[in-house]
């Protein structure tokens, strides 16, 4: 079987990080696997797991150029003849379905997030299977657009747990990181994710100035890099650190490429995210490593985190409530987190449930 997933690029997130997974069980299992994105840092990681990257401009959202692209697309996947054809967001799926149209090859598309409802987002209820990454993400595609309930499948995002396991580690990695941000003998509160204001860290930095008169060595640990659209933001954050008299505080680490480590290191890791469309991978990949989790929620979510148990939830937007559950978190103990993580929250099962729709597909 032949295997084409197509995204925008391949730097970091979530979408990256699912097709750089999918990729590498793909060709384990004996499936040829492609990955058509502008490209990125991750194309390595796509090429050394035994992938192929085609470097094409499935980014751009210039209509002008749009034409010729579907024209080279269409040429493109006629000499590759995919048996399916995966489009992981909305500029790779316009350009798929328009080039896809007179090929007719089997279309599958990944819904993964909350987008706002309209014509451009619609393109993502389009494939001839529709994959949700969680419950509000199904209904809220339901709610909103004129798709058949019988083609859409939910699939949970999950997490490898050969590479996210406690005793696997990195210690080497972890006490240089430690050492380079000044973390030893600190109580260590982690958020991971791209600088963006849907992660809401205002938040995140507010509940370290609430917090640090009861917890004198808390720091809070940024994970995540800012693209050049973002760099004011970040320098926001940065400002607002400082008026708050946290930047000793508040560490802004950018991109890792360990994360398990990260999540070894920290004493709690908090998703204050502003939209959930599912549990969010750092939250199963922090459970994994035993590491309790501060989390927003979202309608119709089915939570994982249960308080006093592996973490607390908390309200969107409310400094005060994440810094109570931070010192929640401080004062009590958690034990064997990773025993209890659910299996559906596997990469394994991620892994078969999304070749199960290949396979619904390619039978119609």
């Amino acid at each position: 079987m032949i295997v084409v997933q197509l995204l925008p690029e391949l730097n970091e997130g979530g979408v990256e990080r699912g097709t750089v997974e999918l990729n590498r069980e793909f060709v384990k299992r004996g499936l040829e696997s492609v990955v058509i994105s502008r490209g990125g840092k991750l194309v390595t990681q796509i090429e050394r797991d035994g992938g192929t990257h085609i470097a094409f401009d499935v980014c751009s959202k210039n209509p002008l150029t749009a034409p010729g692209r579907v024209m080279r697309l269409r040429a493109l996947f006629r000499q590759l003849e995919p048996d399916i054809l995966h489009a992981r967001s909305r500029v790779p799926a316009w350009l798929t379905w328009l080039a896809n149209r007179s090929l007719q090859y089997p279309f599958v598309t990944t819904v993964h997030g909350l987008n706002r409802p309209n014509k451009y987002s619609e393109i993502m209820t389009k494939g001839d299977r529709v994959i949700t990454v969680g419950e509000p993400v199904r209904d809220h595609i339901l709610k909103h657009y004129r798709v058949d309930p019988e083609k859409v499948r939910v699939i949970q995002r999950g997490v490898d747990l050969d590479q996210f396991d406690p005793t696997r580690v990195d210690c080497a990695f972890i006490d240089e990181f430690r050492q380079k941000h000044h973390l030893e003998n600190k109580f260590v509160v982690t958020s991971v994710g791209r600088i963006t204001w849907l992660k809401d860290y205002e938040t995140f930095i507010k509940a370290i100035s609430l917090a640090q008169g009861e917890i004198p060595g808390i720091v809070g640990l940024i994970v995540g890099g800012a693209r050049e659209d973002k760099q004011d933001y970040l320098g926001e954050l940065q400002n607002l650190a400082g008026k708050l008299g946290v930047s000793d505080r508040i560490v802004f680490a950018g991109s890792q490429s360990k994360i398990a480590e990260i999540y070894a290191l920290s004493d709690v890791l908090v998703n204050a995210s502003l939209k959930m469309g599912n549990i969010g991978r750092t939250i199963v990949e922090a459970f994994a490593l035993d590491t309790p989790v501060i989390a927003t929620t979202y309608e119709g979510l089915d939570n994982l985190v249960e308080d006093g148990v592996n973490g607390y939830l908390i309200k969107t937007r409310d400094p005060q409530d994440l810094a109570e559950k931070i010192r929640l978190v401080h004062q009590g103990e958690f034990k064997n987190i990773r025993e209890h993580l659910n299996p559906e929250y596997t990469l394994a099962t991620m892994v078969e449930r999304t070749l199960g729709v290949y396979e619904e597909v390619r039978r119609a």
